[in-house]
């Protein structure tokens, strides 16, 4: 085993010293561990596989963390391939442990390579450790990576969308910037800064608090402007105006037994009614402007 910058070389040493497991003499191990807590099998056990935890965590260098922390947590999910590995199945124990071990580098990674957290589901875990590696390919099959197209193909290929894609590009592209972080590179305390150009599509809190006043002030002016009209002309209102599901007029006259240019004209005066109330309220009130009918 190749010597690696940034791991002991007395941890390479005993990895690379450690014997070699028969499948019986694994399957041993792995039992006395389980069944009789036998620490100096387990040891033995994981001894034998820190070939394969190097070799799995020397795979994510390039996230720019030590080696020897992935190397590290390579061993955590060892151990946790050692607990719940069944011997009974038959299976041998590098392959069921290299899933646990890539997971847990994976998860390392993705908590220490950026102070934002990413990746939180599977499809957004796979996007992050796989979207270099289809960019690559694409490149060498199209020779032009930053096609139109080139977004749509990792989407597609990843299962996220699109906008993911464009915004996990973005995030590996660059490291992490603090939003204090002047723009202007000098001892200008009046300097702008990044926060000062980010923009809240969210409306203001006076606003909400405005919307959330008005709102309640104009549903019970509807309230109190609808309780004028007749037993008729409110069901018309109501079911043409009001109801989730509208009726046409023809539909509401079939049901009221009259025309549908009755019901049209039922309709009109009671929207003229709604109007003069409410214009009347809003008047009382001194409020600018009623809600429109």
């Amino acid at each position: 085993m190749a010597y690696m910058p940034g791991l002991g070389r007395e941890l390479m040493k005993a990895a690379a010293s450690a014997p070699f497991l028969e499948r019986e003499e694994e399957k041993e191990l792995a039992i006395a561990w389980r069944q009789d807590g036998d620490r100096g099998a387990l040891h033995k056990l994981t001894a034998a596989h820190m070939r394969l935890v190097i070799a799995l965590a020397a795979k994510f260098r390039h996230y720019g963390l030590p080696l020897a922390d992935l190397v590290q947590e390579g061993h955590v999910g060892l151990l946790e391939a050692a607990a719940r590995f069944a011997p009974e199945r038959d299976v041998r124990f590098s392959t069921y442990a290299t899933w646990w071990i890539r997971a847990s580098i994976q998860d390392y990674v993705l908590r220490n390579w950026s102070i934002v957290r990413g990746g939180t589901s599977s499809s957004q875990k796979a996007l992050f450790f796989n979207l270099r590696r289809l960019r690559a390919r694409l490149a060498r099959e199209a020779h032009n990576s930053d096609s139109v197209d080139a977004y749509q193909t990792i989407a597609n290929a990843i299962g996220v969308s699109r906008a993911d894609v464009e915004m996990m590009d973005s995030r590996l592209s660059g490291c992490d910037v603090s939003l204090n972080a002047q723009l202007v590179d000098d001892d200008s305390s009046g300097s702008a800064q990044r926060m000062d150009f980010l923009v809240d599509g969210q409306p203001l809190p006076d606003q909400v608090v405005e919307e959330t006043l008005d709102s309640g002030r104009r549903a019970r002016w509807l309230k109190d402007a609808l309780a004028i009209l007749s037993e008729r002309e409110l069901r018309i209102v109501r079911e043409r105006r009001l109801a989730e599901n509208l009726v046409t007029l023809e539909t509401l006259g079939d049901k009221l037994g009259i025309s549908k240019e009755r019901v049209r004209q039922i309709e009109s005066r009671a929207l003229v009614k709604l109007r003069r109330a409410l214009s009347r309220m809003q008047e009382n009130a001194g409020q600018d402007e009623a809600p429109a009918v």
